[in-house]
């Protein structure tokens, strides 16, 4: 049985939260949403979520979609079978970066 690392990060690579689930699980997304802390802001009111979250076509579903615009979140994620969203590839690059960084440029071990 594997397990999959899920990110969450700005758009300069600084992560905000990180959870690992076992393989195939998008089931952890709204609580990796709802695990960033609070970002720059208004001082009396500091945003707590993104505006919307980029994902590549493993995190397309229905629920997750529908559980994102209840968080007034736009998700911006590709569909199955379908092309890919015009320049996802080079904006999710960052996200990659971040990984790498995690996981220092190695190959993952085993667990």
């Amino acid at each position: 049985m594997g397990s999959k690392r899920h990110l969450i990060c700005d758009g300069t690579g600084i992560p905000f939260h990180v959870i690992m689930t076992t393989a195939n699980d998008i089931t952890q997304t709204p609580h990796l949403v709802d695990g960033i802390p609070p970002v720059a802001g208004r001082a009396d009111r500091p945003r707590r979520r993104p505006e919307y979250v980029l994902g590549d076509k493993a995190y397309d579903s229905k629920v997750v979609r529908r559980q994102l615009r209840h968080r007034r979140i736009l998700p911006v994620i590709s569909r199955k079978r379908a092309p890919n969203i015009k320049g996802l590839g080079e904006l999710r690059y960052v996200a990659e970066q971040t990984f790498a960084l995690l996981h220092q440029f190695k190959r993952l071990t085993v667990r």
